[in-house]
Parts: C-alpha cells; sequence; structure tokens
C-alpha cells in the first residue's frame, strides 16, 4: 500500500528570498534562451529575397528552405524533456546554447542551398530545446511567491528577440546601402544579419556557467546537500531546508507519468479535451502570425515598398508584438482567458479582413495605390497588437492549465507539436498561394480568426482562478 503521508510544511509558499535581485537574474539568464528562440525564428526575414536570388530558387523551393528549421524545433521540443532529466537542465542550456552558435555559423557561411538548410534544423533543435527547458527550469527555481512573474519573462524575452532581430536586420541592410546582397565585411548583408545571432548565443552559454542547477534535479540525482545550497540561495534563509527537500522528494514520487495512451478515448480516437487543446494551437497559427515575422519585409517589397522601408516596418510589428504581450500580462488574470482570446479573435478579423482587401487592388508602377497601402500597413499592425495581447498568450496559459492533471503533460506534448506542425504548413505555403493570390490568401487567415470565435465559446472553458486540480 502506498503512503500518502505529507511532508511538513517547509514555508516555500510564503518565502521571500532575500537576494530576489540574484533571482531575477537567475531567471533573466534562463530566459536568454526565450531570446534566441525569437531572435532565430524570425531573423530569416532579413534574408528570403536574396536567398532566393543568389540560389535562383522558386516560390515553393524558398518555403521549405524557410520552415525546415520547423522540423528541427518539433524534434527538439520532444527531446528536450528527457535529456535535461538526464544531464540537468543546465547542461541541457549549453547543448543549446552550442547549437545556436554553430547554426548561425553555418547559416552565415553557407557552401550551398542544402547545407544552408541544414544549418537551419540545427538552429530549429536549438529553439526547440530552449522552448522547454528555459520554462521548466524557472518554473523549479523560482520561489512560489513571484513564479507567475518570473515565468512570464520567457514570453517577454522571446518578443524582445524577434524585435532586435528586425532592428538589427535593419541597421545592416542600410549600412549595406539598401541591399539584401551588398557587401560588408567581405560577407553578403543576410550572411551577416545569420551570423550576428553568434554573440546572443555565446552570452546565452556563458550565462548558463553563472547560475545554479535546478533543485528539483539535483535531488533527483542524490545530491540533495547542493540542492540545499540552491534552495537557500533563491528561496531564502528562513526555509526549513529539511521540510523543502521533503517536499519536492514526495511531489516527485507522486506524480503520475503520462503517456500518450493516456490521451486515447472518446469518439474521435483523442479525448475531447485534448482535441481542444489541438484546436487552440491549430488555431494560433493557421491566422498566419508567422507570416508577420518569417515574411514580412519579401511582403512589403513584394507590393511596392523599398526594402529599407519594409525592414523598418517589421521591426515596427515587432514593437506592437512587444506592447502587445504587455497588455496580455496585465490583463489574462484579470478579465481571464477566454475574454481576451475572444477580443483577440475579433481584432484578428478585422485587421486581416482589411489587409486582404488592400491586397485586392492591382498595383499601379509596382505599387499598391495610397489609400490601400496605407490600410493594408495599419492594418497589419492592428492584426499583430490583437494576436499578441490574446492568442499569442492565452494559448500557453491554456495548456499549462485546461488538462487534468494524470495527462497534464502528454497532451501539452501533442498540443504543442500540432502547433509546430501547423506553423510548419503555414510558413511553406505561404510563398506559393502569396504568388497564386496574395488577397485569397489574406481571406483564408481571415476565415480561421473567424472560426476561432465559435470554437472558444462552444469549447474552451475558462481556466482563471481555478486550481490545476480543478481541472478533472
Amino acid at each position: 500500500m502506498t503512503s500518502t503521508a505529507q511532508p511538513p510544511p517547509s514555508g516555500a509558499r510564503a518565502a521571500h528570498p532575500e537576494h530576489l535581485g540574484h533571482v531575477i537574474f537567475i531567471a533573466a539568464a534562463a530566459a536568454m534562451g526565450g531570446f534566441l528562440f525569437g531572435y532565430d525564428s524570425a531573423v530569416i526575414n532579413g534574408a528570403v529575397e536574396a536567398i532566393r536570388d543568389r540560389y535562383d530558387i522558386g516560390s515553393a523551393a524558398l518555403a521549405q528552405v524557410i520552415a525546415i528549421a520547423l522540423i528541427g524545433c518539433a524534434i527538439g521540443a520532444a527531446t528536450a524533456g528527457r535529456i535535461a532529466d538526464r544531464i540537468g537542465r543546465i547542461r541541457c542550456m549549453q547543448i543549446s546554447a552550442v547549437l545556436f552558435t554553430v547554426s548561425a555559423v553555418g547559416s552565415a557561411l553557407p557552401f550551398a542551398l542544402y547545407d544552408l538548410a541544414f544549418w537551419r534544423v540545427i538552429g530549429g533543435f536549438a529553439i526547440g530545446m530552449a522552448s522547454v527547458i528555459g520554462p521548466a527550469y524557472i518554473a523549479e527555481v523560482a520561489p512560489a511567491a513571484y513564479r507567475g512573474r518570473l515565468g512570464s519573462f520567457q514570453q517577454a524575452a522571446i518578443v524582445i528577440g524577434i524585435a532586435i532581430s528586425q532592428l538589427v536586420n535593419w541597421g545592416i541592410l542600410n549600412a549595406a546601402g539598401g541591399d539584401q546582397r551588398g557587401e560588408i565585411m567581405g560577407l553578403e548583408a543576410w550572411q551577416v544579419m545569420l551570423g550576428v545571432m553568434v554573440i546572443p548565443a555565446v552570452l546565452y552559454g556563458l550565462l548558463s556557467f553563472a547560475i545554479p542547477e535546478s533543485p528539483r534535479f539535483l535531488i533527483s540525482a542524490g545530491k540533495d546537500e547542493r540542492a540545499r545550497e540552491v534552495l537557500r540561495e533563491v528561496e531564502g534563509d528562513n526555509l526549513d531546508l529539511d521540510a523543502r527537500v521533503a517536499e519536492i522528494e514526495h511531489a516527485m514520487k507522486s506524480e503520475h507519468k503520462s503517456v500518450f495512451k493516456d490521451l486515447l478515448g472518446g469518439t474521435f480516437f483523442f479525448k475531447p479535451i485534448v482535441w481542444v487543446g489541438i484546436g487552440l494551437s491549430v488555431f494560433q497559427q493557421f491566422v498566419g502570425i508567422n507570416v508577420a515575422f518569417y515574411y514580412s519585409s519579401t511582403l512589403w517589397q513584394s507590393v511596392g515598398v523599398d526594402p529599407s522601408e519594409s525592414f523598418f516596418y517589421s521591426f515596427t510589428t515587432s514593437i506592437i508584438n512587444i506592447v502587445g504581450t504587455v497588455i496580455a500580462m496585465i490583463f489574462v488574470d484579470r478579465i481571464g482567458r477566454k475574454p481576451l482570446a475572444l477580443i483577440g479573435s475579433v481584432g484578428m478579423v478585422i485587421g486581416l479582413g482589411l489587409e486582404a482587401w488592400a491586397f485586392s487592388f492591382d498595383l499601379v508602377d509596382g505599387k499598391l495605390p495610397a489609400t490601400q497601402g496605407w490600410v493594408a500597413l495599419i492594418a497589419a499592425h492592428v492584426f499583430v497588437l490583437f494576436f499578441a495581447l490574446s492568442w499569442g498568450v492565452v494559448v500557453w496559459v491554456f495548456l499549462g492549465e485546461m488538462f487534468p492533471n494524470r495527462i497534464r503533460a502528454a497532451a501539452l506534448g501533442v498540443a504543442a507539436s500540432a502547433q509546430w506542425i501547423a506553423n510548419w504548413a503555414i510558413t511553406a505555403s505561404f510563398p506559393s498561394l502569396a504568388d497564386w493570390n496574395l488577397s485569397l490568401t489574406y481571406v483564408i487567415y481571415t476565415v480561421f480568426a473567424a472560426l476561432s470565435i465559435p470554437f472558444v465559446l462552444k469549447f474552451v472553458k475558462e481556466t482563471k482562478g481555478k486550481t490545476l486540480e480543478e481541472m478533472g
């Protein structure tokens, strides 16, 4: 018979560390993986047209080179947890930093198209690892009283990484005289854009040596004394360390390791709640958000915007993304996840619909008419703002809260995998769809944004104010 005795309370829930600044530093250092996640995801935006021109490839082949990184992302995300459980969270961060560095150098110095694609897969693997390890490490190290705020560092770092990559790309393009293939330091401008990521990648690696291993991993590895030192460092001197270690050990022993077969059941293979999670992930991507980050420069240039201006608009879109994310972080616990998702869906329908209307007009001298051009530009920013203040954050909150404890880990893995696959589908299809009909492409995204409204109303339950145990 299994014992259900609870360990004595340690006081961790009320712990307020004396050196909160150091705890913030630890969380920020771990969130550098999120910065690289955002940076690497969006930096390719500045190289798309140059890669098309240098290797003389069509839209379909170009899309595969851009989207192939997402295959690495899926593999990295799927394996990171197991790797971290074997060798530790810090070692996993260091591997990710090395892969980011290698990918940046390889992408900047490709011999041919095929090895550029290979280096993008390597970078994708690092993104996938960073997307899992950063939040997991912060959750395990952060004191309970500050976990929510410190956990938000990861999402904030991602959107900042996206913005910085667009700003750097814009600066490099201007230094190259507005030509993506212009020469800088003996390389073409787009190569420098991809290579600059070496700097934050190395910084991430160095920071990983300055932060402690997760107490949870240390205890699982039998290093209880070192775990006590870390707990004292991050949760304060007033903590009952023996009781805290006992709490962690008890939680680890009582955890149910969910597996894939736990998700099966219901009418359509998976349990209904799993399908809701998959639906949230798919709708988040099928509104076309990553077109704004992977292809925005190409998009604006296709309707006659000057390359330098198109890079600047990509940067301003990224700033709007940060603003929207901050709004979401402020209101997600105040007004709830479901209302925020519905507000975002309505705003996205308006923004995407206006873009579809603007792109339906014929180009005049290679440009959209002035009115339609301004409508398209403003509508694109409106779309990104409403996505960021809603679905960009809310979906991840829902996925972390909505599943019953006994299936949470496995269900989250399936939902995240669906998100990477949907991301790949949109990223790989956009260049060909845009060549076919740019306006109708945006009509498709508008339809998915509109369909997300009845989906949320009918199938998604509010999780605000509920404990994880109340989810079933």
